[in-house]
């Protein structure tokens, strides 16, 4: 079974990811992102990311692939590979 981390996002971030724009995703250092990102402190391993561009039911979604996390001083930042599937676009 895969492990798919699900993230919400901005349609201007989305559409840049959509097209291989943008090939990083950031998020801060807070309790709530190292509890999702983490454990033991060290990475946890995703096969997977599902980005939502919002929370309506028929919000559009795109799987992409997980390529890895690095920590810089004060946020996460997640490794974003090939889009793989997308869904109501």
């Amino acid at each position: 079974m895969d492990k798919i981390l699900h993230l919400t996002l901005f349609k201007k971030f989305f559409d840049k990811i959509l097209t291989g724009e943008k090939v990083e995703e950031y998020r801060d250092k807070r309790d709530y992102w190292e509890k999702r990102l983490l454990i033991n402190g060290k990475p946890r391993e995703y096969d997977f990311i599902v980005f939502r561009n919002g929370y309506a039911r028929d919000a559009s979604e795109m799987k992409v692939e997980w390529k890895g996390l690095r920590e810089d001083k004060d946020r996460f930042v997640i490794l974003l590979g090939k889009v793989i599937a997308t869904k109501n676009i």
